[in-house]
């Protein structure tokens, strides 16, 4: 039995750190658009939702992806403080899907392959699953702010590629259901996949010289030097 997928990508108009960064130019293109055109190459998915407060992007979008579906963020979820959970279960009420699949457009590197990769997982292996999120692993050792170490024994000098890793939570893709996000208000369910990503496809941007850092690895995977 098939079940529909829709992806939602939510923005704000307004970035305190990287002005305008969601439709700043990106490698030729406004940085929203890396994204979308990435989920509408997956044929998995059957919508694509862009949530947003910004008119920039809302008539942008509705040129040149005619058959994204454009929600319109009140004023009450507008502020910077809401929290993300909050925006989603505004735009889910209205999509009409089995699960819902949620990344950022400040995560321009995240490929169609890798988005199929997480959509084909989920589907598979639910409900042993119930949920899907993307990490990117590490091994290093790490220690708190009291100088104690988190995940490894000081007195053991092991190799790096030895250590047991940890995973980061890299935000680049959530996959739920409406039932998760109503009981836990939380993306995340009982029992996640963990996708792991390579750190050069998390590439995300909060700082200027993160969006600089995205473009020039995105120019080099697509060869636009």
């Amino acid at each position: 039995m098939s079940k529909k997928i829709a992806a939602l990508v939510p923005m704000r108009h307004s970035s305190e750190r990287v002005p305008g960064k969601n439709y700043r130019d990106f490698a030729g293109k406004p940085l929203y658009h890396r994204v979308i055109e990435s989920l509408l190459a997956c044929d998995l998915i059957n919508e694509v939702a862009i949530d947003t407060d910004s008119p920039i992007i809302l008539e942008d979008a509705a040129k040149v992806f005619p058959s994204v579906t454009l929600l319109e963020r009140p004023e009450h979820l507008r502020a910077g403080e809401i929290p993300m959970n909050d925006v989603i279960l505004n735009a889910i009420d209205q999509l009409d899907a089995d699960f819902y699949l949620q990344t950022h457009s400040t995560n321009p590197l995240l490929s169609a392959e890798t988005v199929k990769k997480g959509v084909e997982l989920f589907l598979n292996n639910y409900p042993i699953y119930d949920s899907l999120f993307a990490v990117t692993k590490h091994q290093t050792r790490l220690w708190d702010s009291l100088a104690r170490a988190i995940n490894h024994n000081p007195n053991i000098l092991l190799r790096s590629q030895d250590m047991p890793p940890i995973f980061e939570e890299n935000s680049c893709m959530y996959i739920f259901s409406e039932e998760i996000m109503r009981r836990k208000h939380n993306r995340i369910g009982d029992r996640p996949y963990l996708l792991e990503m390579s750190k050069e496809e998390a590439q995300d941007i909060d700082w200027p010289i993160d969006f600089k850092l995205a473009e020039w690895l995105f120019k080099e995977i697509h060869d636009l030097n």
